[in-house]
């Protein structure tokens, strides 16, 4: 294995192979990051819904996850990227105002998010169904209203119930970015393909892309479970088992 590659410029004037692998790794950080918050948002409201009692309101929220679970990821990545702007003309005159490289990364953002919010949701909603049927009741015994409800007593116990479960998704998205690529976004599978093509030092690429994977997704893990510990349920011990 040749670490000197990592410090040969690309080409004359150019940064170094090093350079435009940190670099892939910056589009990747900034896409998984986006798509969490998105996915975290649009997944909870989702799963709340999917836990109403109104049925026309929960069937639209399962409508949205059997849409979103069931399409293959890379497929939706190409509905965003290719059909949505042309079928719809608000979207065609946004797309023309931007920069390539701006509309492969806001598309990234938008279809992770949508794609993760969807797994997201499930366990917002198992989350919620967990939860004693006495809880919801004794809000509403309290004068609150139904959104008071899940505000202030389903929810705040719901996403403690699920961290574990998030954890997973997280990782996951880290991972799934990585589909990117198939836009042309420049993240970092992206930069490892285009540095093993150009040099054929595939594995001083990979083994270099896999580390920094690695890295990130054990950062993101290690994030999550010193949250899990701070909020874990007095009584309670980890994953939900009591003590």
């Amino acid at each position: 294995m040749d670490l000197n590659i990592f410090f040969e410029p690309m080409s004359a004037g150019d940064p170094t192979w090093g350079a435009m692998l940190l670099s892939g790794l910056g589009w990747t950080l900034a896409v998984a990051a986006l798509s969490w918050i998105l996915a975290f948002v649009l997944g909870s409201l989702v799963g709340i819904v999917r836990t109403s009692e109104r049925r026309w309101l929960a069937f639209l929220g399962a409508a949205y996850v059997e849409l979103f679970r069931n399409i293959p990821l890379l497929v939706q990545f190409f509905v965003w990227y290719f059909v949505v702007p042309g079928v719809i003309p608000a979207v065609k005159t946004l797309v023309l105002q931007l920069d390539p490289i701006e509309q492969q990364f806001i598309t990234a953002v938008i279809c992770l998010g949508c794609f993760t919010a969807a797994r997201i949701a499930e366990q917002v909603r198992s989350g919620i169904q967990a939860l004693p049927r006495g809880q919801r009741n004794a809000g509403y015994a309290l004068g609150l209203t139904q959104a008071q409800t899940y505000r202030y007593v389903l929810l705040p116990v719901a996403y403690r119930m699920i961290i574990p479960p998030l954890t997973s998704e997280l990782m996951n998205l880290i991972k799934n970015t990585a589909v990117a690529y198939s836009i042309g976004l420049v993240e970092l599978f992206f930069r490892t393909r285009e540095m093993g093509e150009m040099t054929f030092r595939y594995f001083e690429a990979f083994a270099a892309a896999t580390l920094m994977y690695l890295m990130i997704a054990l950062a993101a893990n290690r994030v999550m479970a010193l949250i899990e510990r701070r909020l874990a349920i007095p009584g309670q011990a980890a994953g939900g088992r009591h003590v």
